[in-house]
């Protein structure tokens, strides 16, 4: 494990050296972050992560981005999540695999009482519609795991909500 000064990205090269596949989870918040903290986190340290790992050999990138990610989306966290795609697709892996997941269930250590309430609700939802509107984030990881044993066809892949799920399966 390496830890790694993401103001100073680009001093960590070596960290992204000699890794054949590359994951990024990486995220905040508007709320925690604010606006232009969101998008440097969101947009700038993922971009930057993945020239790096690209520079470093990294031949399949995996992204975890958002259901509804858009670069032209008037919504400041679509539009920063489909900017971040564009950007992610560019740098030229062999193979580059985007998850867009809808509501990410999951515990979280800090307070969020609207998430929660979301989550509660969502949570009984996804009982009767497992794959409509949110995924366990454990889920996600599987089908992380699982794209990069079996790529599939083509330079990029989008897998979303209930692709996810179903990979998550496995």
């Amino acid at each position: 494990q390496a830890v790694v000064d993401f103001e100073r990205l680009g001093e960590h090269a070596a960290a992204f050296q000699g890794h054949d596949v590359g994951f990024c989870c990486l995220g905040t918040t508007r709320a925690k972050a604010g606006a232009d903290g969101f998008v440097r986190v969101d947009r700038d340290y993922v971009a930057k992560a993945a020239e790096l790992a690209r520079a470093g050999g990294c031949k399949h990138f995996v992204l975890q981005s958002s259901r509804g990610a858009n670069a032209q989306s008037c919504f400041l966290y679509l539009r920063v999540k489909g900017e971040v795609e564009n950007l992610v697709q560019a740098v030229g892996f062999d193979h580059c695999t985007i998850l867009q997941p809808a509501v990410l269930l999951c515990k979280r250590r800090e307070s969020r009482p609207m998430e929660w309430i979301a989550q509660q609700f969502l949570s009984a939802v996804a009982w009767a519609f497992p794959t409509a509107y949110s995924v366990p984030v454990e889920t996600v990881a599987r089908a992380m795991v699982a794209c990069v044993l079996e790529p599939g066809e083509g330079k990029v892949r989008v897998l979303e909500n209930g692709a996810i799920h179903e990979l998550g399966k496995a």
